[in-house]
């Protein structure tokens, strides 16, 4: 079946209480007004088992169904990005230097609509736990929420989520089993040589040269260490040296991320890259410090929740409009963190044309939240449903 009715029938509320979050964008772990907001419409649906102040700004709300059974945890984000705004749209951000430019106000959205929906009708059985989480982009809110014991103290027992992306057709869906998102680790190097003049450079230790040969040298990594079937990224994307055309500089220092899928992977690059960076510094007579941050995990989808999600999407979307296999992305995402510890499911949903995310032009488009929302709470009738 398509689109709820209900939930398209209050189309319109959703898209009143988007642009009102797209208005008022909060960073990080602070997105006190946000959750604010979230916990006024919960309790005008009726809800009453709302616990906030998780992970800080986080929510945390439990709607009842009928008769026993598991609880089922659906989560939103809804931090924004430290970003001026250029969409020009009526309901622009408010906050200079802050906009929703990854969507998670549409994301909230569609929580919220369908936690009305099912608030209203509870036809199902155990509970729902509403997850509303901030500091998706930077600081790992939702890893905060399991450390401070979201999974055992409402007893979730699988877990889901949407993104919305752009440029995919509206409302189409799609996922896939195991791995669909990389991990995402730092790495920085400190370089300290020997300053001179640029004009005699035999009587310096050179780390610009250094700098430029380890970038070089951690692409031998992809190409000549990792498995050639195995997926991996390592991007250097900051170097910062020197000052003037004729002074061999005493300090350089380069940062970049690395992404991928495995364990072993990823603890493959860790070993190469502070072998390269010692290696190099010892043939260029300099310095050189690797410091290695391990970020995000993979974000691992169950192969049978993932199989049982996107049959549920392709029945608000319509058949055709949800595609089991798509494939992996090199992005990285903190709901990782929630998957590790129960199984569930990530899904991205297709919000048509427009710039993409991160995109200081960027703005959700209003006509993808009836499909979020009939997602989510299908999702939850189906996993749950009445005896």
């Amino acid at each position: 079946m398509p689109v709820i009715n209900r939930i398209a029938g209050f189309a319109d509320e959703m898209t009143a209480w988007r642009q009102h979050l797209h208005r008022n964008p909060e960073h990080g772990l602070e997105c006190h007004e946000t959750a604010r907001f979230v916990v006024e419409k919960l309790q005008s649906f009726g809800v009453t088992d709302i616990h906030t102040g998780i992970a800080t700004s986080g929510v945390v709300a439990i709607i009842e169904g009928q008769g026993a059974g598991p609880t089922i945890g659906l989560r939103a984000d809804m931090d924004a990005l430290p970003l001026s705004e250029t969409s020009g749209v009526s309901w622009a951000s408010e906050k200079p230097g802050l906009m929703h430019a990854c969507g998670h106000d549409g994301h909230t959205t569609m929580l919220l609509g369908a936690a009305k929906y099912l608030a209203e009708t509870r036809n199902f059985s155990g509970r729902v736990a509403l997850i509303f989480q901030p500091a998706e982009e930077n600081y790992g809110g939702a890893e905060i929420m399991v450390n401070e014991g979201i999974m055992e103290k409402f007893d979730i027992s699988q877990v889901y989520a949407i993104h919305n992306t752009p440029d995919t057709p509206l409302g189409r869906f799609y996922t896939t089993p195991g791995a669909i998102m990389a991990g995402a680790d730092a790495f920085h190097v400190d370089i300290k040589g020997t300053g001179g003049h640029g004009a005699y450079p035999h009587q310096s230790a050179d780390p610009v040269m250094t700098a430029v040969s380890f970038a070089q040298a951690f692409q031998s990594i992809v190409s000549r260490n990792v498995d050639p079937t195995e997926m991996v990224v390592i991007s250097v994307t900051q170097i910062h040296t020197g000052t003037v055309d004729n002074i061999i500089p005493e300090q350089a220092y380069m940062n970049g991320t690395v992404r991928s899928f495995s364990k072993d992977v990823q603890s493959l690059v860790k070993r190469r890259m502070s072998e390269i960076v010692a290696g190099h510094a010892a043939s260029f007579g300099v310095e050189a410090t690797l410091r290695y941050d391990e970020g995000y995990p993979a974000t691992v989808n169950d192969a049978d929740k993932s199989a049982f999600a996107i049959s549920v999407a392709e029945e608000v979307a319509g058949q055709g409009n949800a595609d089991a296999n798509q494939g992996l992305e090199m992005g990285a995402e903190d709901f990782s963190y929630m998957l590790n510890e129960r199984p569930g499911a990530y899904l991205f949903l297709g919000i048509g044309e427009g710039p993409g995310l991160h995109n200081p032009n960027y703005d959700f488009n209003d006509a993808a939240a009836p499909f979020g929302a009939s997602f989510f709470a299908r999702l939850v009738e189906k996993a749950q449903p009445l005896s």
